[in-house]
């Protein structure tokens, strides 16, 4: 039986076990050669996890989204104007190395097979931080993933742009390779049904500035549900630190790769390298802007040190 963590939460808490139940008799529609494909760098992604997690989850969202259009179609009904396709908009957020891309493309995945809107997109917010070029400029290279990195004009454009029904919206591209964003290379997105918006800071509210008393918009205000992927600090450091190590072995390798520096580094040295950057860089990033935001989504998913979800934690209606 689910219970509220406290009589002044506005979280409902739900075990693994009793979210698992949530799914009822949908049918598994994923394959294990699908899930190897989704699964992301040191992640843990098995059938079970998609079936008692996912799969429940995918289902609250289908009728969120069916709730929302039904919405949309009567709102545009009342105020006598066209109605345009306008897609619903998921947002997930939480530190890196936590696993929400492997969470984000298992539920474009999932969503797109649901009745009504198969037509799921997902775009990651890394292509709207500003060119590595213009950080060093600013002097925050040391910075990248904080707010302040972001064009954060140009995302809220993006999602305003998609909010209107526009019927084709461009997003840029960002390469883990070169660690850049890739110059004139686009991501086109043509009226979707969702839109899966992920990112670590997309829950920050909006900076208020002393005496501005201009309307503030975050990006979040065009979120219609919002998912924060959290774990305790100690199992994101680890995982960190064993992305790191593989990552030495495969991308950092390429001759391409910004990281190619580290992949001869001995191994003592690369856990002292990657520490370092966690603790100069997103260790300060998650206390500082991430973390702050985790209560601010509707729906906590909160994994143990397995990299496996152990309990859920949904905002109450």
């Amino acid at each position: 039986m689910m219970e509220t963590t406290d009589n002044l939460s506005p979280f409902m808490t739900f075990s693994r076990h009793e979210w698992s139940s949530l799914r009822q008799t949908h049918p598994m529609e994923v394959t294990q050669d699908e899930i190897d494909r989704l699964r992301g760098v040191n992640d843990v992604l098995n059938m079970q996890e998609v079936a008692e997690i996912y799969l429940p989850l995918t289902r609250l969202i289908h009728l969120h989204t069916k709730a929302a259009q039904e919405l949309h179609r009567n709102r545009s009904h009342f105020l006598q104007t066209s109605e345009k396709k306008v897609p619903y908009i998921i947002g997930i957020a939480g530190s890196v190395a936590v696993g929400k891309s492997t969470i984000a493309r298992v539920l474009k995945t999932l969503l797109s097979r649901w009745d009504g809107h198969p037509n799921v997109d997902l775009v990651t917010t890394d292509g709207f931080l500003h060119p590595n070029a213009e950080l060093e400029r600013r002097g925050i290279m040391d910075k990248k993933g904080f707010p302040e990195s972001y064009n954060t004009r140009e995302l809220l454009t993006f999602l305003e742009d998609l909010k209107a029904g526009k019927k084709r919206v461009e997003a840029p591209v960002y390469s883990h390779l070169t660690y850049d964003v890739v110059p004139d290379e686009k991501q086109l997105v043509y009226q979707p049904d969702i839109v899966i918006i992920e990112g670590i800071n997309v829950l920050q509210p909006p900076k208020i500035e002393p005496g501005d008393d201009s309307d503030q918009v975050s990006v979040s205000d065009y979120f219609d549900f919002s998912i924060y992927v959290d774990a305790a600090e100690e199992n994101i450091f680890h995982w960190y630190v064993e992305r790191f190590k593989t990552l030495r072995q495969t991308a950092f390798r390429n001759p391409s790769s910004y990281f190619r520096k580290y992949a001869d580094l001995p191994n003592e040295q690369a856990y002292e390298t990657a520490k370092g950057i966690w603790e100069r860089i997103n260790r300060k990033n998650l206390h500082e802007n991430i973390l702050p935001t985790r209560h601010r989504a509707d729906l906590i998913l909160q994994k143990g040190n397995h990299h496996l979800v152990n309990e859920i934690r949904m905002r109450k209606l």
